[in-house]
């Protein structure tokens, strides 16, 4: 195998299409153990010289990570295999279970069996669009919103942000209506549309949105009920027993109620989804979306 530096300089002088087409080889080679012309052929729709040439590209540069099964007539992963390409666990993953590309191209589908949790109702790609656009074009939105509160009202935000708390799809915005900055739920928008002569006023921009811009360190350890605190330990990946998060403000309740954190002083909570107990509670004082957390009651002042 040539030298690291010289293996980085090509791969470097490579174009955007050729390097997702090396990466995709490796992709296969690493998480699936073999990979063919036909695969390289039907994710990127190129013809049979052009897979060939990637395939010897490939060996060329990674000789020790391919090589060819005569009896299954596919390459296969080489013995001293040693990825040259950056995989994020995540990524690999979503590609695993969710496919490649954007789900409507060939090669697209998943690649292993998979169980996926059912998720909640998708936001409406209608709605979505003016609330993506207004957000890069820092523009306001009119929209009609639902509400257990105060049920069906129109108002104009000024969204500037999308949050996901692990079930559902918000957008950060500014309100209007009630002068704050809150989480809209995108599920329940049932119009959006740009105000395209809108003016986004000074305290109506995300600087200006204290729960959003301050960020609070939470201290998470094994919950005290667990009897066998260093499993958890291994699942959430702690140092000495303590997992150290930072969030902002404005979303720390979600992540805290979605991980099933008991963040009660005395941590009281004692059913046995609580695995984890948030140590410095009082962390939490004067955070907006703290009435999310489990167990947690502010100190009386």
């Amino acid at each position: 195998m040539n030298s690291t530096k010289q293996i980085q300089a090509t791969i470097d002088a490579l174009n955007y299409a050729q390097r997702e087409r090396l990466l995709f080889i490796e992709f296969r080679l690493y998480f699936l153990g073999d990979v063919g012309r036909q695969d390289l052929m039907q994710r990127f729709g190129v013809a049979p010289a052009v897979a060939t040439r990637d395939f010897s590209q490939y060996r060329e540069l990674f000789q020790d990570n391919i090589q060819f099964d005569n009896k299954s007539k596919c390459y296969v992963i080489g013995k001293d295999f040693s990825p040259a390409f950056t995989h994020s666990a995540e990524r690999v993953l979503t590609a695993l279970t969710r496919g490649f590309g954007e789900g409507n191209v060939p090669g697209s589908d998943f690649l292993l069996t998979c169980e996926l949790p059912k998720l909640l109702n998708q936001p409406s790609v209608a709605i979505l669009a003016p609330i993506t656009r207004a957000i890069h074009q820092q523009k306001v939105i009119s929209i009609d919103y639902t509400s257990h509160s105060s049920g069906l009202s129109t108002r104009e935000i000024v969204p500037f942000a999308l949050v996901n708390d692990g079930l559902r799809w918000h957008v950060r915005a500014f309100d209007r209506k009630r002068q704050t900055f809150l989480d809209f739920v995108i599920t329940r928008i049932l119009r959006s549309d740009l105000v395209e002569d809108g003016l986004v006023l000074p305290q109506e921009q995300p600087s200006a949105d204290i729960q959003w811009n301050r960020i609070v360190e939470l201290n998470l350890v094994p919950h005290p009920n667990q009897e066998h605190p260093e499993i958890i330990e291994n699942d959430y990946g702690m140092a000495d027993g303590l997992l150290h998060l930072k969030l902002r403000a404005a979303v720390a309740g979600y992540v805290l109620r979605q991980w099933l954190v008991d963040c009660s002083a005395e941590h009281k909570l004692t059913g046995k989804e609580y695995r984890l107990w948030l140590k410095n509670h009082l962390a939490l004082y004067s955070v907006s979306s703290a009435e999310l957390a489990p167990g947690y009651e502010a100190p009386k002042v």
